[in-house]
């Protein structure tokens, strides 16, 4: 509870959830914007996102992807939508269960369980 209303507060968004999908190979990061100011930071283009499995001792990217750019929406945040971002999990090395920190830019989630 303390740490939604830190993200609240600090970064103006909420929801935040890391899920494994389906084929094991893409980690999604999705979360809700309540202050669109204060979550640029997380849609800022030049911000290289990263998502950091301590556990499995790797560091994974958003996947620049020929023809489409990276897995990941830089729009301009707007108040109660949800925007995501996919990490590559190659060799799926990150499992459901294990707790990761995201990175972007300033912005620094700890702790966050994969569903």
């Amino acid at each position: 509870m303390q740490a939604q209303r830190y993200y609240e507060g600090v970064w103006g968004v909420d929801s935040l959830t890391v899920k494994y999908t389906e084929s094991g190979e893409i980690i999604r990061f999705s979360y809700r914007v309540i202050d669109p100011e204060k979550a640029a930071t997380l849609n800022d283009k030049k911000a290289e996102p990263s998502l950091i499995d301590a556990r499995a001792g790797v560091k994974l990217v958003v996947p620049q992807m020929e023809n489409i750019g990276q897995l990941r929406q830089s729009s301009t945040p707007i108040a109660g939508k949800s925007y995501w971002m996919a990490f590559s999990n190659s060799g799926r090395r990150v499992k459901p269960g294990d707790r990761v920190d995201v990175q972007i830019g300033n912005f620094h989630a700890q702790g966050l369980v994969i569903e």
